[in-house]
């Protein structure tokens, strides 16, 4: 944590800072280690003051030990007015990306002489490069829902809805060290495959029918991200084809991507392979996104972010092919950009079918 907060302190001395407030909750937690639900962080380049009420007082003392705990027994405007016009601070950042218009004006009436400066992804940036302990909570996060895939595929047969195999896979993650799901399991079968964020319903999978299953464990508050798609059967050309496409795309894009390269060149390698094998359109969405604390994160890979891909960032890679009423195929993969190569951290097989049971 420390190293976080030096880090930080960096970033708002090169922005004119006195201090900044941080009220996100994933930044929250980067860089305090507080989990709880309510919250405000005041860092300057002296002070790391963590301000919350009494249900988190002990939780304060126990997961942020290098916070000063400030006790919230009125209002949170009224208490932070009193405590930075003691500390003197005139020049205030804070997050405008998180903020309430009801919030911020709030705080400005509380505290008329201070300027306020609207901040926007200061944290988010720092949490693009992962730390040795992040990455072995996001590697244990990636073997769950690894494991949990391979369990998967040998339980699901037809005949069971979409609904049933997601508790499924949900209790298999939970049995196997999850604290929770990075996000609710989408197991969409048939003609739900073509939504690339379909809802598990009530629909009952049959023989052949093409599945995506997008699935995702958290450990230590870290999120992994994976998805599988492939038919119960033997499936016929069509999807065979499309399949091999999307597989295609996925190593080809895995192989090519570096530490600064742009993420809308990442996107481009396997928007190429799927776009010439004439499905221009049916992949609507990006590459990949960043994972960490929160499940979508920066950095991405996409037409839209130009920014560099930076070393030590974890991402997913996962291009898809979306046909209305057909279906579709993503197949997601996450990776961790290294000094000098991109290691793939999913290890869960990628197969086009699995036999009927």
């Amino acid at each position: 944590m420390n190293t976080r907060l030096q880090r930080l302190r960096e970033r708002i001395a090169d922005e004119g800072l006195y201090a900044i407030l941080i009220s996100q909750p994933e930044n929250r937690r980067y860089l305090s280690g507080f989990t709880g639900s309510a919250g405000v962080l005041l860092i300057s380049q002296e002070q790391a003051l963590l301000a919350t009420d009494f249900r988190y007082y002990e939780q304060v003392k126990r997961q942020a030990p290098d916070f000063r705990l400030v006790e919230v027994n009125d209002t949170l405007h009224g208490v932070l007015s009193n405590l930075i016009a003691t500390l003197g601070f005139r020049r205030l950042g804070f997050e405008s990306h998180v903020l309430t218009v009801e919030t911020y004006e709030q705080w400005k009436a509380a505290m008329p002489a201070v300027e306020w400066v609207p901040t926007s992804g200061i944290v988010e940036r720092l949490r693009q490069v992962k730390d040795a302990e992040e990455l072995a909570a996001i590697q244990r996060a990636v073997r769950i829902a690894d494991e949990a895939m391979a369990h998967f595929m040998e339980w699901v047969r037809p005949g069971v809805t979409e609904l049933q195999a997601a508790w499924e896979l949900e209790v298999y993650m939970r049995t196997h060290g999850a604290e929770r799901l990075s996000f609710p399991i989408i197991v969409a079968s048939g003609e739900n495959a073509a939504m690339p964020h379909a809802v598990s319903s009530d629909r009952v999978i049959h023989l052949g029918d093409p599945l995506v299953v997008d699935i995702g464990a958290v450990y230590a508050g870290y999120c992994s991200d994976l998805t599988r798609s492939f038919c119960i059967g033997q499936p016929d050309d069509k999807y065979l084809a499309i399949w091999d496409l999307v597989l295609k795309a996925q190593l080809a894009a895995e192989k090519a991507l570096r530490p600064g390269m742009l993420g809308n060149e990442a996107d481009a390698v396997a928007r190429q392979i799927i776009y010439d094998g004439g499905y221009e359109g049916k992949f609507g969405h990006g590459l990949g996104h960043g994972v960490g604390l929160a499940i979508h994160e920066e950095p991405r890979a996409s037409q839209t972010y130009k920014e560099p891909l930076p070393r030590g960032a974890i991402l997913t890679v996962e291009p898809g092919i979306y046909l209305p009423g057909w279906g579709g195929v993503r197949i997601e993969d996450m990776v961790f950009l290294t000094d000098d190569e991109v290691q793939v951290l999913t290890q869960a097989p990628k197969v086009p079918f699995i036999e009927a049971r």
